[in-house]
């Protein structure tokens, strides 16, 4: 797993999130202000500026650009090497990602034995999702992660409250102070500390602990990047009125935080465009996240989790209900952009699907599903991104079924520098690109197809299948003419026009 998370550090160019955290990650460490992206809260960032404190970028205090600017200023226009900058900041969340393995390996082997813990280590480790996202200086890892460990602890806290709740209340704050998404998980873990209380004082407690170390922890990040707290709302920041504005004035967070909540709440007011099973589509599914995780999952490891949760019935309520809840907050939102947003699934189900070890008969099936689950893993490497399993046709058919974070995220800019330097010397090369880097820093020199009438874009025509996927009128005329003879990384389609 270390191998494969690193050598997609090292592939990878950054995908269409990364500058924006990196870039906040900088801004914290030498400027100490909360400013840039206050949509997510600050300690996934925080874990990012260890390894820029190693790395020591420049940076431009005086530039006052958007945040996505800001990013692509530090990476690309400030005189820093932008690979050994994003690699410094993915590699802390590499080791984070390692480290829950070890949460995984753990909460496993209390709840099934040794040889459980193992079972659902191994699907861990090669789950394609979590190591294309564990290798990516991004947040939805890291916040999993920390939620599993928060679930883990809260059930050793069940024999030994100390020091077990006070980790559990920690972790939960964690994942609260890396994304806000989290946040519905807080009153599930508060139910989970409080149920095995024998006295209604003992619940309250355990339910309130719980709660005010969270609050603690997220208060905690925000005052490491600013001990004076610092806030001027950004312009922008939409007023959330009726039950959801007397939600966010009503936590007791910090005021960064809160209005952070309102950008998010903002976010879910919009319209996205989604693609699912080769359609497009306005506005979101519900059942877009099932569906995605059914493309995206090794059908080894969906048929141990499916297993795994029967075997343990009503003992799995306690372990799956805060990914449930999750889930089903996730199902209602507004944005169909990639099973990243669920990334705690295969998590708490590899430590479900442990239990496949307890029943005798089911054991050599349960070691011949792991082998399936490895050798699927294995055979996508390096490109964990756009993985789905081989009933949806593999890697190179997961743009036919799915976009954006599942398949192209616009990480395979250098590849494709690569690939034309060697392949297409001198050929004439047009460009649509989907991500945030920037072509020209790799060696791309091309033309925009969009801005030229259509008969004048001959050569190469080089396209993001995100946007093939969703194609406008004009780049659909540009295709329709085209030849594909080539790709790039299971993301990126060049056609001959």
């Amino acid at each position: 797993m270390a191998a494969a998370m690193v050598t997609a550090a090292l592939q990878q160019t950054p995908t269409i999130d990364e500058p924006v955290y990196v870039g906040a990650a900088a801004v914290y460490q030498r400027e100490h202000s909360l400013r840039p992206n206050p949509e997510h809260p600050p300690l996934g960032k925080l874990v990012m500026g260890a390894g820029l404190a190693v790395a020591r970028p420049r940076l431009d205090e005086g530039f006052t650009g958007t945040q996505e600017a800001a990013g692509r200023h530090l990476l690309y226009e400030s005189g820093n090497d932008a690979r050994r900058v994003l690699l410094a900041a993915r590699l802390p969340m590499i080791v984070l990602t390692l480290l829950f393995g070890l949460v995984v390996f753990a909460f496993a082997a209390d709840l099934t034995g040794r040889a459980g813990g193992l079972v659902a280590l191994a699907l861990y480790a090669f789950s394609p999702d979590v190591i294309a996202h564990g290798s990516l200086a991004t947040l939805d890892v890291p916040a999993s992660g920390f939620l599993l460990a928060s679930a883990w602890t809260l059930r050793r806290a069940r024999e030994r409250p100390l020091p077990y709740l006070p980790l559990a209340a920690a972790a939960l704050g964690a994942a609260a102070a890396t994304k806000m998404s989290m946040l519905a998980a807080v009153p599930v873990l508060m139910a989970l500390a409080a149920c095995p209380r024998p006295s209604w004082r003992g619940r309250a407690g355990a339910a309130l602990g719980m709660l005010a170390g969270t609050v603690a922890v997220v208060w905690a990040c925000y005052l490491a990047v600013d001990p004076r707290l610092r806030w001027t709302a950004p312009p922008g920041v939409p007023d959330i009125g009726g039950p959801r504005g007397l939600l966010v004035d009503l936590m007791p967070f910090p005021r960064p935080y809160r209005d952070g909540m309102r950008v998010q709440f903002g976010f879910e007011d919009s319209t996205w465009d989604g693609f699912l099973l080769g359609r497009h589509y306005r506005g979101s599914l519900w059942y877009y996240l099932p569906a995605a995780l059914l493309v995206k999952t090794p059908l080894g490891m969906l048929a141990l989790w499916a297993v795994g949760v029967g075997v343990l019935r009503r003992a799995a309520l306690p372990l799956l209900l805060p990914a449930a809840v999750l889930l089903a907050v996730a199902m209602t939102g507004s944005r169909d952009l990639g099973v990243r947003y669920v990334i705690f699934i295969p998590m708490f189900l590899a430590v479900a699907a442990a239990a496949c070890v307890t029943v005798p008969r089911l054991r050599f099936i349960t070691a011949v599903l792991v082998l399936f689950v490895a050798v699927s893993s294995l055979r996508t490497f390096p490109y964990y991104l756009p993985y789905s399993n081989e009933a949806f046709g593999g890697p190179s058919r997961t743009h036919l079924r799915l976009h954006d974070s599942n398949v192209d995220w616009g990480q395979d800019l250098g590849r494709l520098a690569d690939r034309l330097r060697t392949r297409y010397p001198d050929e004439r090369v047009w460009l649509a690109y989907k991500g945030s880097g920037v072509p020209s820093y790799y060696g791309i020199h091309a033309g925009d197809p969009l801005l030229v009438p259509p008969d004048r874009v001959r050569g190469l025509l080089v396209v993001s299948d995100s946007w093939v996927a969703k194609a406008d009128p004009r780049l659909t005329a540009l295709l329709r003419d085209g030849r594909p003879v080539d790709e790039v990384g299971h993301s990126i389609t060049i056609f001959r026009r």
